[in-house]
């Protein structure tokens, strides 16, 4: 077995950066009252990070780019069927990647949702003005039912895969993206991610760059 880094630090820390602001957006959300004003930070938050993760998804790490887990549905079927090649089990497999895309696809819906949302009491999403009423009962009606729905089941669709992989397998993919490292056999030779203090500080960059955007568009609203 030998050594390689698949998650370079970036990615790390936007993993469990988003995981942290999630919990915290279902506790306030659910809350309510003064914890709202925590819910509107915590989700122009994860609006950062989002952004962040579509930029690094094309700058980042090997493993973190989108191409190394943009998989054709020929693809898929084949990895259901058993023909499953190295490299897609180094970092996000098949099914993974479909989950990944699910997961940002639909938080990015829901962040756009909650911008545009009325709770009808004292909060209002910063961008509602630029909509219509109409358009804003439907988006707060998909932010707190549908979506927030949708979002509890991936989670948890996430975290069972995750223990059934732990159990099942023997396989730890929380270790990974805890220390970045991923052990491999030594036959397998697949190209390391770079997570070198160069591509750290530009990460930094582009995650500062992302609140600056993201801070921008909600002050449009006041």
């Amino acid at each position: 077995m030998r050594t390689v880094r698949v998650w370079d630090l970036p990615t790390r820390l936007f993993h469990w950066s988003l995981a942290a602001c999630f919990v915290g957006l279902v506790i306030t959300g659910s809350v309510g009252g003064n914890a709202m004003v925590w819910h509107f930070r915590l989700g122009y938050a994860v609006f950062s990070l989002l952004l962040f993760r579509l930029v690094w998804g094309f700058v980042g790490g090997r493993w973190s780019r989108f191409g190394a887990f943009l998989y054709s549905p020929a693809t898929i079927l084949g990895f259901l069927r058993g023909q499953r090649r190295p490299e897609q089990t180094t970092g996000h497999n098949p099914l993974g990647a479909l989950s990944v895309f699910a997961m940002l696809a639909f938080l990015a819906a829901q962040v756009a949702t909650g911008l545009i949302s009325d709770d009808e009491i004292a909060f209002a999403g910063p961008l509602t003005r630029f909509v219509s009423n109409a358009t804003v009962s439907l988006a707060t009606t998909y932010h707190k039912d549908i979506g927030r729905l949708i979002l509890f089941a991936l989670v948890a669709l996430h975290v069972v895969t995750v223990l059934l992989y732990l159990w099942k397998k023997q396989d730890n993919l929380i270790k990974p993206m805890v220390r970045g490292d991923k052990e491999l056999p030594d036959d397998v030779v697949v190209e390391p991610s770079r997570d070198s203090s160069g591509s750290r500080l530009a990460g930094a960059i582009v995650l500062a760059a992302c609140a600056a955007a993201v801070t921008w568009i909600v002050r449009l609203g006041g």
